[in-house]
């Protein structure tokens, strides 16, 4: 990688939006003469003006929903065996591998995230979900209960027309995230990616045209939440809509789901995920610090399942937390561009200002500023000072009931706390309206096992020795409370795109 110019790659990129409807590439142009109705995209590395598109209508979801229902009821797609469209996956994957620079490229542009975490990251965890639900899918289409001669089994199908809204903190793989489960069960897909980050998808369903599937089954269509999102929502022709964004706006989806044709709905509405540390793990602290910091502030804190608040048991916290703020305080943020960067830009200026807002916020509320809590340019590169970047920032004796405390920020801000006990540390962990993931340095497996019975979310990793206990990510997980609704990964995961039919056969 450190061979590639980069910035040079960039100057060269084509960055035009386009939908792809029915297997065509449609330049999403902008209306001639108008301000209104214009998304336009600034570089989060510095600034610039990257490029426009019209922020759409539901006429274009009209036409992708058409094209996805055809291609649905003609049976091009879900009329071929589990096992050729799982092929037609794997060759996506391939794809992707082949074409890794180029959309890594993409997100790293519109998200602001290091080169190396797009290629690393973002594109491998594209790969690897892609790849999964090809390897699952013919299991769960195994009729279940339909051996042995028995006369009633129970046969998950296609639900039919998909609709994805997708988040714009990872977008190629948030987009696989969708894809993945949604094609290899048989159905046929409308993906909207965010108005924000809107380069990778599009080329991603190019790719799925040149490994295979049918023009119709995987459509794009770029354009705004209050149009295209809203026009999604309430499609009477779609019969699943799978939601990746704020709460706030995932209320919005759910209801009108409910009040156009009560189509389902999958969910997932950000995290405040805790890092509770117990005094048990005092052997490898330094190890403990690197994992607490590298899931505070991976991608600049905008990962929903990010460690932002940690938990530290008094007999633990005078020696963990100093070596925290030392690690945390070693990373600078770097022009994201450059492969030696891990520590890239915000978004967005609006984003950016969002997350001070949240940094004074906290200051204000009593919180203590222990270190960073500033915006921050890159040195060396006077061009990047138009950039949107904010210094790793960590607070100190933050109340549990603190807005900092409580709301996702999406931004690099942990939050520090201090508890007595295991009963003391799970109420605190689970004073959260959200409910998606935790994470636990613990030796005690009585412990372990406690906190998976009593914590609030949908997956929980295990800090035991120098190697978590268990990868959560290989089996479905759930999400609690105001985290969303509908499981992600694994059979579950393929299943949520599937309805049932339960046979039985009268002799």
């Amino acid at each position: 990688m450190s061979k590639i110019n980069w910035l040079e790659r960039a100057e060269r990129a084509e960055l035009t939006i386009n939908n792809v409807i029915n297997g065509e590439v449609i330049p999403v142009t902008v209306p001639p003469d108008s301000e209104a109705g214009v998304v336009k995209k600034y570089s989060p590395r510095d600034g610039r003006f990257l490029y426009s598109f019209s922020e759409g209508s539901s006429a274009d979801v009209d036409q992708a929903v058409t094209a996805a229902r055809e291609a649905f009821n003609d049976g091009r797609w879900r009329g071929l065996a589990v096992s050729e469209r799982a092929a037609v996956l794997n060759r996506l994957a391939d794809l992707v591998e082949e074409n890794s620079e180029t959309l890594a490229l993409y997100d790293s542009l519109d998200v602001g995230m290091s080169i190396s975490y797009a290629l690393n990251n973002n594109v491998g965890n594209t790969k690897a979900r892609l790849r999964s639900a090809a390897k699952l899918a013919p299991e769960l289409q195994a009729p279940s209960g339909a051996d042995l001669g028995c006369f009633a089994y129970q046969r998950h199908k296609p639900v039919g027309v998909v609709a994805g809204v997708a988040g714009w903190n990872n977008p190629l793989s948030m987009a696989a995230g969708k894809v993945g489960p949604a094609l290899v069960m048989g159905n046929s897909l409308v993906l909207k990616p965010s108005e924000f980050t809107a380069l990778s998808t599009q080329y991603l369903a190019t790719l799925a045209l040149e490994a295979g599937v049918p023009p119709g089954v995987f459509n794009v269509v770029n354009g705004a939440g209050h149009t295209v999102g809203e026009a999604l929502s309430n499609h009477p022709d779609i019969d699943l809509i799978a939601f990746v964004g704020s709460s706030a706006t995932g209320r919005r989806v759910m209801a009108a789901a409910a009040q156009s044709n009560m189509k389902r709905v999958q969910m997932e509405c950000g995290g405040k995920s805790p890092f509770i540390v117990f005094d048990d793990c005092s052997e490898d602290l330094n190890f403990l610090a690197d994992q607490i910091v590298g899931l505070a502030f991976p991608n600049q804190g905008a990962l929903c399942v990010a460690g932002t608040r940690l938990l530290l048991q008094r007999g633990v916290r005078e020696k963990l937390l100093p070596l925290v703020i030392e690690k945390a305080s070693a990373i600078k943020a770097g022009d994201p561009l450059s492969p030696e960067t891990r520590f890239g830009a915000l978004m967005n200026e609006a984003h950016m200002e969002k997350v001070l807002g949240y940094i004074e916020r906290g200051v204000q509320q009593g919180a203590k500023l222990i270190l960073g809590g500033k915006r921050v340019y890159p040195q060396g590169d006077k061009t990047l000072h138009t950039g949107f970047y904010i210094e790793p920032t960590i607070f100190d004796k933050v109340s549990p009931d603190a807005i900092i405390a409580q709301e996702e920020i999406f931004g690099p801000v942990l939050s520090v706390f201090t508890f007595e006990d295991e009963a003391e540390g799970i109420a605190l962990a689970n004073n959260s309206s959200f409910g998606l993931a935790a994470y636990a340095a613990t030796t005690n497996l009585g412990r372990a096992q406690r906190l998976g019975e009593h914590l609030d979310v949908g997956s929980l990793l295990i800090f035991g020795t120098s190697e978590p206990t268990g990868d959560v990510n290989s089996i479905s997980s759930d999400k609690h409370k105001q985290s969303g609704m509908g499981f992600n990964g694994g059979l579950q995961g393929l299943a949520a795109y599937t309805v049932t039919t339960s046979v039985g056969l009268l002799a």
